[in-house]
């Protein structure tokens, strides 16, 4: 146990900012573990004989590949993986060890022999290991790593409410964002990281939103919103409705959405972005049922160049291509026979917004990182160019 706790300091006391990590793991000693792996729980299960047979060196190497699983949420990652790619467990075991060995090699730790590592299959290094699973060979096998690895249960390991002390998934989650700060720190003070660590702290301390995601979530939840708008109506009541004599009692009425999409063609908005955020827009409001004659797409720049009515992308006329105020596209809008209960503005944000909050609900796709901020009431979604 003394010779694994040195490995452990010399771990945390050469890479600082994993030390936190690499103490919050418990140490369960199990002869049934062949070598060293981890439960999603934060336990690490050590083989005696593994420990005894290894350098110090090498077992610093191990100790920071365990916590590394754990580290970058592997057991997450796998669990949403498609059903055939999780009962193939062992693979998924190889490919994680790709991932993690290459950033640890390249940094300069000693792993025992037999380890994984992309060349071996020869694969690129720095690719995440949902990248290199359909690349391995189908009959790869490795050290079992655990259920914090791959996220099967390991026959050597404890029960979830039995053994000593375990981490849950918010202590964890506070765990890696910590760790993420100082990798962060340490590179400002000291010097690099490899490209992985790198990469994985962005992710945790600036995690990027799937623009898709949201784009679909703000037109399903605008669509619901007006679709769903169930109230009361004076309007004349049919000769069939029974009714009190003398007394007129309001009816419950079910609005219909109607959609305007505002485009921007000025000069500055790029083809590919436009029609991804178009096409995502459209395949929206056609699986929420608003299609045909509710959705009227306008093409505007400094002025309102085409308005149609469109049932399929293939429909839309785009014009324009000089200066940009999506000011003129959404009063035109509005100006319709049909006024619409929602507005989609797809801009690059290079233009005035009006002074007022329209009587409907705006979203504005803003396409590309360098979009000012529309408005306080204007629903946004920021797509990468």
């Amino acid at each position: 146990m003394t010779k694994l706790l040195a490995a452990r300091y010399r771990a945390a006391s050469d890479r600082p900012y994993l030390a936190s990590a690499l103490y919050a793991l418990t140490v369960v000693a199990s002869t049934e573990v062949r070598t060293m792996g981890v439960d999603r729980y934060w336990r690490c299960y050590v083989s005696p004989a593994f420990v005894d047979a290894t350098p110090v060196p090498e077992l610093a190497g191990v100790w920071v590949h365990e916590v590394a699983h754990l580290l970058r949420d592997h057991h997450g990652r796998a669990d949403r993986l498609p059903a055939a790619a999780q009962r193939d467990w062992h693979r998924v075991n190889v490919a994680q060890d790709c991932e993690i060995n290459d950033d640890l090699l390249a940094d300069g730790l000693r792993l025992p022999e037999g380890r994984m590592e992309p060349r071996l299959f020869g694969l690129p290094d720095g690719q995440l290991f949902e990248v290199y699973l359909d690349r391995l060979p189908p009959d790869v096998r490795s050290p079992d790593c655990g259920s914090g690895a791959h996220g099967r249960p390991a026959p050597w390991e404890l029960p979830e409410s039995a053994g000593p002390a375990r981490l849950g998934e918010v202590e964890a989650q506070a765990l890696r964002r910590q760790t993420a700060e100082a990798m962060r720190a340490h590179q400002r003070t000291r010097g690099t990281l490899p490209a992985g660590w790198q990469r994985w702290a962005e992710e945790i301390l600036e995690p990027t939103v799937d623009w898709r995601r949201a784009l679909s979530g703000a037109v399903r939840e605008a669509a619901a919103w007006a679709a769903g708008a169930v109230d009361y109506t004076y309007r004349r009541p049919s000769r069939r409705t029974p009714a009190l004599r003398g007394v007129v009692l309001p009816s419950l009425r079910r609005p219909l959405p109607r959609v305007a999409v505002v485009i921007d063609t000025s000069g500055s908005m790029g083809d590919a972005e436009l029609a991804a955020a178009l096409a995502e827009v459209t395949g929206v409001l056609r699986e929420v049922g608003v299609r045909g004659n509710r959705v009227a797409v306008l093409a505007c720049d400094a002025d309102v160049h085409a308005v149609s009515r469109v049932a399929a992308t293939e429909q839309i006329t785009l014009g324009g291509g000089g200066g940009t105020d999506m000011r003129v596209g959404i009063e035109a809008a509005l100006a319709t026979r049909d006024r619409p209960g929602i507005v989609i503005v797809l801009t690059d944000g290079l233009t005035p917004w009006p002074d007022e909050n329209p009587p409907c609900r705006i979203i504005a796709a803003l396409i590309g990182s360098a979009a000012p901020q529309p408005p306080s009431w204007v629903e946004t979604v920021r797509i990468p160019a």
